[in-house]
């Protein structure tokens, strides 16, 4: 039999030339569970804004990946003891971190499953690989769920600035072309050090902190947060919520197995087996989207209506504010809507809603990021910092908004 070739390299737009550092990283990579990936969009529907942002979660994973092994190198450069086991423990964690996204994932998980969070699917996955895998996994799954004893190994999985930030900032900066975005993670790997079991930034680096920050802030107001990706997230989420509300009631959709699968049953974190994350491992946006392509030749008014906004992004109108928008606002619209169409004030809800957005680009009530000054003291980056704005990047911001269909302006 041939052996393969398991040490290969993938030519990634960002860093140049990815190396796949051993056979079970390689193995991992080849399972169906992260091909899948490859099929799930790192940015949701914000293609429908910046017409590049078609790149994929399987292209972040390996990103976050090959930023783990530079930020190991650099700490054992600066004498941070590592083991193999450790680093590959740290390598396989931070590539398998976002496995448990579904098909636009924050719109699933807030209408077809349920209060079921990506990371709890995350470790689902993790753990039936990890008896695929004869326990292989098993430094992994600990480090990634904060239950190693070295503390600072979880911080570059999961902290205010992890190896995930770094490169989701940088991706998708680069893809969306929103300049504002663009982080030098090779700056902030190289200044950072270990200290009590800490993760920390050498005071040089200071200032490197501080643009991913307002980098961050900049990211979500342009691109996250933009209100066209916002309403078209907000159309799906209706969109799969009508559908599994007419699935309830007998009503059989076009559509894929898997997700019809899910439309009829409701599933909480306890029901997940192995037979049902199989199930879910064979979602990913090719689901949705043919979905919404069958669903817009529907009878029913609210399914085809939204469906065909997606489809032709022809999208609510939204309009944002700093005020909360009175409820006597959306009544009235809801109420010319439903006569204008025939339809109970119920079912205008579906086009016709208020909600609120947050944006806080440094949390004072999550972990700090710490930086470790020239007499060997530690400090939060706040005080630490001699700018002001980054006092006003810990602020939460809070914005409301009101979607209604154009045709009631």
């Amino acid at each position: 039999m041939t052996q393969i070739n398991k040490l290969k390299i993938f030519n990634d737009p960002i860093y140049g030339f990815i190396t796949i550092p051993n056979e079970l990283v390689y193995d991992l990579i080849q399972h169906p569970y992260f091909q899948r990936l490859r099929r799930i969009s790192q940015m949701g529907l914000s293609y429908l804004v910046y017409p590049g942002a078609n790149h994929t979660r399987f292209h972040h994973a390996l990103g976050c990946m090959h930023l783990m092994k530079r930020a190991i190198d650099t700490l054992r450069f600066k004498d941070v003891v590592i083991s193999e086991e450790e680093e590959n423990a740290l390598l396989i964690a931070i590539l398998l971190h976002d496995i448990g996204h579904g098909p636009f994932s924050h719109a699933m998980e807030k209408s077809i499953v349920e209060d079921v969070h990506h990371e709890a699917i995350s470790l689902l996955f993790m753990n039936q690989l990890n008896e695929e895998f004869g326990g292989r996994l098993s430094l992994a799954i600990q480090v990634f769920k904060g239950e190693y004893h070295r503390k600072f190994m979880l911080q570059l999985i999961s902290s205010q600035l992890d190896m995930d930030r770094m490169d989701y900032l940088k991706r998708d900066s680069f893809y969306t072309g929103v300049a504002e975005g663009n982080v030098n993670s090779e700056r902030l790997i190289q200044m950072m050090n270990v200290e009590n079991d800490v993760l920390v930034i050498e005071e040089k680096g200071i200032y490197s902190v501080e643009k991913f920050l307002l980098s961050r802030r900049l990211m979500y107001w342009q691109a996250y947060l933009h209100k066209t990706s916002l309403v078209a997230e907000l159309i799906l989420m209706k969109v799969l919520k009508r559908a599994k509300e007419l699935t309830l009631k007998g009503v059989k959709l076009p559509c894929s197995e898997p997700l019809m699968y899910f439309m009829q049953n409701k599933i909480t974190l306890e029901d997940f087996d192995a037979e049902k994350l199989d199930l879910f491992s064979q979602l990913d946006d090719f689901d949705i989207i043919s979905a919404l392509k069958a669903w817009q030749r529907h009878n029913d008014f609210i399914l085809s209506t939204l469906s065909k906004m997606i489809i032709n992004r022809d999208l609510l109108k939204i309009k944002l504010s700093a005020e909360k928008i009175p409820m006597e606002e959306s009544q009235s619209l809801k109420e010319e809507f439903a006569e204008a169409h025939q339809i109970s004030a119920v079912d205008a809800g579906y086009f016709i809603f208020r909600g609120k957005i947050k944006n806080q680009a440094y949390s004072k009530e999550a972990e700090p990021i710490r930086i470790l000054k020239k007499d060997k003291t530690i400090e939060d980056v706040v005080e630490a910092s001699d700018q002001l704005n980054l006092k006003s990047l810990s602020k939460l911001v809070t914005k409301y908004y009101i979607c209604f269909p154009k045709q009631l302006i």
